[in-house]
């Protein structure tokens, strides 16, 4: 029904022996990075068959690759020009990885559709989400910095002139969704329905609203170290542990056919490996429920 994955970064052993350890926890997939050495500026190609060996031996499907913009995502048209190139770098890279999906982070998109910021954010999407789209790749938007109507409807918008092969979609973050936007989780599934083309499986809690504005400003200026300093609005946790109702959010996932990977994300730097071989048997556990 669905596909557990892992982030191979997570691990904290490096890329190549993150893929190993992927197959040794029972994932079926990772997603990478494209930053640091697998930048695809900087990739080499010894790095890159590497990864591409080490995945097919391991019998690891490349899920997705996170193309992280950092900073205020797409808000700054003077700043997209150099991020959109790499996307598009991103998207080549991920045809030789035969992955279909690029997952990242686009800023907050305003409630307000004509303002300026909306304007740069959907010119900046519909042109990568071309370029992807003609490749039959997908621009995974994630969850959280905006309700799922207000996401979803960017989407359509940027999508007016791409197939229904590619272009831009959703990495549906539900952890995001209870931690940072209050949004209801399951609920946002059938809202965003077959824009959904890859999630992440991540937990937390909210302590405080602090609203999704001052969060990923937050994020902007000092990107996850910052935001893990932020106890006081919200913590993620194991996955279980949290706010997110797992079994009926699966459950919504099946309803609307979704099949893709659910992708174990844990953002700490102590116990994160043990964390993540936990919520895959935790995965398992209640795929095996629905």
């Amino acid at each position: 029904m669905f596909k557990i994955g892992t982030f191979a970064d997570w691990f904290g052993k490096g890329i190549v022996e993150g893929i190993r350890e992927s197959q040794r926890c029972g994932a079926s997939g990772v997603q990478l990075y494209a930053w640091n050495d697998f930048d695809p500026a900087k990739l080499k190609p010894e790095l890159k068959r590497e990864v591409i060996q080490t995945a097919a031996d391991c019998g690891q499907e490349i899920a997705a690759i996170c193309g992280e913009l950092g900073g205020h995502g797409l808000e700054i048209a003077a700043d997209n020009p150099g991020k959109i190139d790499y996307l598009k770098r991103t998207v080549d890279l991920a045809l030789e990885l035969n992955c279909r999906v690029i997952t990242t982070h686009i800023g907050v998109i305003p409630a307000e559709q004509d303002c300026e910021k909306y304007r740069v954010m959907r010119d900046a999407c519909s042109s990568i989400g071309a370029y992807a789209a003609e490749r039959c790749v997908t621009i995974a938007i994630e969850t959280g910095p905006e309700p799922i109507e207000r996401l979803k409807s960017f989407i359509d918008k940027c999508n007016r002139d791409c197939n229904r092969n590619g272009g831009i979609g959703i990495n549906y973050d539900p952890a995001n969704l209870v931690m940072v936007t209050r949004d209801d989780e399951v609920a946002g599934v059938k809202l965003a329905g077959n824009a959904i083309v890859h999630t992440h499986a991540k937990d937390g809690v909210m302590h405080h609203y602090a609203g999704p504005e001052e969060v990923y400003a937050l994020f902007a200026k000092g990107g996850i170290e910052a935001i893990s300093k932020v106890s006081q609005w919200f913590t993620e946790t194991p996955l279980g542990k949290g706010s997110v109702r797992w079994l009926q959010y699966l459950t919504a996932l099946k309803e609307i056919h979704y099949s893709g990977f659910l992708t174990i994300e844990r953002e700490v730097k102590e116990n994160a490996a043990e964390d993540i071989r936990a919520a895959v048997g935790f995965l398992k556990e209640l795929i095996s429920q629905i």
